[in-house]
């Protein structure tokens, strides 16, 4: 049961940082009002590091900016790492 509920805030929170990086994206492109870069990297370290890589890769957004190609890659080490260790710990 835990494992679940853990999987679906998961996918959860991936699919909202994919989506949230789009509109950004597309908000950079119409010259509109932007979502915060802390947002964007909180919304990362919140558990949605691969839907960020994924969305950088996708909508080429982000890409330049060191904080997000260096960033995003290690907060995702560090959830992994993070993963591991208490899976080992059951």
């Amino acid at each position: 049961m835990y494992q679940r509920i853990v999987l679906f805030y998961l996918l959860a929170a991936n699919l909202l940082t994919f989506v949230t990086y789009g509109i950004d994206k597309y908000k950079a492109r119409h010259k509109k009002w932007r979502i915060p870069e802390a947002t964007l990297l909180l919304l990362a370290a919140l558990g949605g590091s691969i839907g960020a890589l994924l969305a950088m890769r996708v909508f080429r957004h982000k890409t330049l900016h060191r904080k997000f190609r260096y960033g995003v890659p290690a907060i995702l080490l560090v959830q992994i790492t993070a993963a591991v260790f208490f899976l080992c710990k059951q």
